[in-house]
């Protein structure tokens, strides 16, 4: 039995909430199904824009109002871009959900656009801090590698051209096509009672006369995965930062929680394999770990390692030796039980966060994913059997499959390293 209350508004606007008796605060979020996939080349970042956007002042509320209100509440407000949705999300005292939510609509739905050059100039300063930050940029240039000139490969924040030259039409029209009720989820989690939060969206929703009720956007899935790929990008850094990766599964496939333990045990934590084997032994790396996304109709799986250009041909052959030794089927008992613990730990743990409830119900409605309960979580965990993790890491990291990204001093090296680990991928660079 869920804990937890969903209900659809006339104009297609659909609320869900938790309530938590124990606290004496609650997370909101406004949630949009629109994010960097949905947009042409010629778009690429204006859902990030838009978001930035969304503090810049209301019809109802200024910049400066907007700040001192949630400064006065003593509380949290923030927003996200990803790939597939947008959220505006806040966290306040309960006695202030009314008044937040007031304003976070007003804000969603009715933003000014003013002041645009100066937020433009914030967020090329952003792409700029992001382009000088090589462990960041080189997973964008890793979805590059594996999504290719499909909207997945394209960075979140955008590209310095397309910020520099959008203009405020392009901008309202983008706003005015995603932004609709039946493309938002109201999520919150906390000291919420379901039917005073339906009737304050509904209040919202019903202030504003020019919204059209209509059904959620239904977004066009991918195609076919283009074939592995491979980026780099010259820098004068200390350290090459490298990403392998591949195409991973959807966030609906049932194999999800197999691919999660499967994240946990190669690089997911302090007693995985690759932490194990070229942190802590062998001392090669700071930072090395893997990484998994997923959408709504395939996904990303991948490893990260920063290390000096002497060590890099070590950590990618140990790298795909420790691939390859749980594909070939060597996965004790205990090292399995453990990344299974870890991953209901971790999980029970985010539970204590109002924050962390609202996001998970927030991205599931958005995403039309299915919201399982706790116990059912737990479950799923504990039923994965050894040989499927084995299978998951043979089928989704063969090396015919990954694709490579790198950023360093010289392409030369970085190929050179790389060529054992992917010979075609190597030799076609």
């Amino acid at each position: 039995m869920h804990n937890w209350d969903l209900s659809e508004l006339d104009s297609g606007e659909r609320v869900i909430s938790e309530r938590l008796d124990h606290v004496r605060s609650a997370a909101i979020g406004y949630w949009i199904g629109a994010g960097s996939r949905d947009e042409t080349d010629a778009k690429a970042g204006i859902s990030h824009f838009i978001e930035h956007l969304l503090f810049k002042g209301s019809s109802e509320y200024t910049a400066l109002e907007i700040a001192e209100i949630f400064d006065e509440m003593g509380g949290e407000l923030n927003a996200a871009t990803s790939r597939e949705h947008t959220v505006l999300y806040s966290r306040i005292p309960d006695v202030h959900v009314e008044k937040a939510l007031d304003v976070m609509s007003d804000m969603v739905f009715s933003p000014r656009f003013e002041d645009l050059d100066s937020e433009r100039e914030v967020v090329l300063e952003e792409i700029a801090m992001y382009e000088d930050t090589p462990q960041e940029l080189v997973h964008d240039l890793m979805a590059q590698a594996v999504f290719g000139a499909h909207a997945l490969g394209r960075p979140v924040i955008g590209t310095a051209d397309v910020i520099s030259t959008v203009s405020k039409r392009s901008l309202l029209s983008y706003h005015r096509a995603m932004y609709t009720p039946a493309n938002i989820v109201v999520a919150a989690a906390g000291a919420i009672d379901h039917e005073q939060l339906v009737r304050l969206v509904e209040r919202g929703v019903e202030r504003r006369q020019a919204l059209q009720p209509g059904k959620p956007r239904v977004r066009p899935l991918i195609a076919k995965t283009p074939k592995p790929g491979l980026r780099f990008q010259r820098k004068d850094t200390e350290q090459y930062h490298v990403c392998l990766g591949a195409p991973g599964i959807s966030r609906s496939d049932r194999r999800r929680f197999a691919a999660s333990i499967l994240d946990a045990i190669l690089g997911g934590s302090a007693s995985s394999r690759l932490f194990q084997e070229i942190r802590e032994k062998r001392g090669l790396a700071y930072a090395v770990y893997t990484f998994l996304s997923q959408y709504a109709d395939t996904g990303q799986i991948g490893v990260y390692i920063g290390t000096r250009e002497e060590n890099l041909a070590e950590t990618l052959a140990i790298t795909v030796e420790q691939i390859a030794d749980i594909a070939a089927g060597n996965l004790p008992e205990r090292e399995l039980n453990r990344a299974k613990e870890n991953l209901k730990g971790r999980i029970v743990l985010s539970m204590e966060s109002t924050s962390a409830r609202m996001n998970r119900l927030g991205k599931s409605v958005v995403t039309d994913t299915e919201i399982l309960s706790l116990d059912r979580v737990v479950a799923e965990i504990e039923a994965v059997e050894p040989a499927l993790v084995c299978e998951l890491a043979a089928t989704l990291l063969a090396p015919e499959r990954l694709s490579a990204s790198g950023i360093g001093p010289s392409e030369e090296r970085f190929l050179e390293a790389l060529e054992p680990v992917t010979p075609a991928l190597a030799r076609a660079a």
